[in-house]
């Protein structure tokens, strides 16, 4: 049965306390103001600087190293899950890396980088690859031995194994990794530009901050929370049409090739 991915239902509570807010907050409060003065704080920003190319380099920042991550985090993730010499191998250096804050490797970055966009993309990659390492690798593990003897039995190269068994049975899992990178990308995102006053909507936040400028830092906030939800939504669209052919009961129908008969194999894998 198809479900709608995301309930607009749920953003009534946010609405009813936006309105007690205004209604109820103080006036001209230097901290707390209401929300009428937010859209005067987002009015302003526009009228000093070019509020669009800073929404555009945050965007792009944290898009492209949700990317890179899940790219970086599912490679790895396979080559860890699957050889018991690697993750022996690489398992003390990764936890080690693991262990550092994201925000530590900042003055690294700017040594590497500079103050420009491969570095903020550099830290957020950095710190959001690990829940999808994590997941993918755990789920490598857990790949039902039918089906690799099946891969075994039909002679199919690694390649085809990766393509046709493990990453189908492991899809679930990589979409559950990024599900948990999407917020850590967003806050790193806003971490680093604060951080280095790189373009982005958190140098916007910190130098609204600086210049007591409550209503601007709220402005902002509100954008931000905007990009999260709208990213969140679009990625529960793209797991809806990835899992559709998924069978029920958490399995998954897969079709391989069968090179010795010439005819198919057909699994179903939880």
């Amino acid at each position: 049965m198809n479900r709608m991915p995301f309930d607009w239902r749920g953003l009534v509570p946010i609405l009813i306390g936006l309105a007690a807010w205004q209604v109820l907050g103080p006036e001209r409060s230097p901290f707390l103001p209401r929300p009428s003065e937010w859209w005067t704080g987002a009015q302003s920003i526009m009228r000093g600087k070019d509020l669009a190319e800073e929404f555009v380099a945050s965007l792009e920042t944290i898009i492209s190293g949700l990317a890179l991550a899940t790219i970086l985090g599912t490679g790895m993730g396979l080559l860890i899950g699957g050889s018991t010499l690697a993750r022996r191998m690489l398992s003390p250096s990764l936890e080690f890396i693991r262990a550092i804050p994201a925000a530590a490797m900042v003055p690294i970055g700017v040594l590497l980088f500079g103050y420009d966009g491969r570095m903020k993309t550099a830290i957020v990659v950095i710190g959001i690859v690990w829940p999808i390492l994590l997941n993918v690798s755990a789920a490598v593990a857990r790949v039902h031995p039918v089906l690799l003897e099946v891969a075994a039995s039909l002679r199919m190269t690694w390649r085809a194994r990766v393509v046709k068994i493990l990453l189908p049975s492991i899809l679930p899992a990589i979409l559950l990794g990024v599900r948990v990178a999407l917020p850590l990308a967003v806050v790193l995102t806003l971490v680093v530009e604060m951080l280095t006053a790189i373009s982005g909507l958190g140098g916007l936040m910190i130098g609204a901050q600086r210049d007591y400028k409550a209503g601007q830092v709220f402005a902002l906030l509100v954008i931000v929370g905007a990009i999260g939800l709208a990213l969140n939504l679009l990625l529960a669209v793209l797991e809806a049409y990835l899992m559709r052919h998924r069978t029920g009961h958490g399995q998954i129908h897969i079709v391989a090739d069968d090179t010795t008969t010439g005819g198919l194999l057909e699994a179903d894998t939880e």
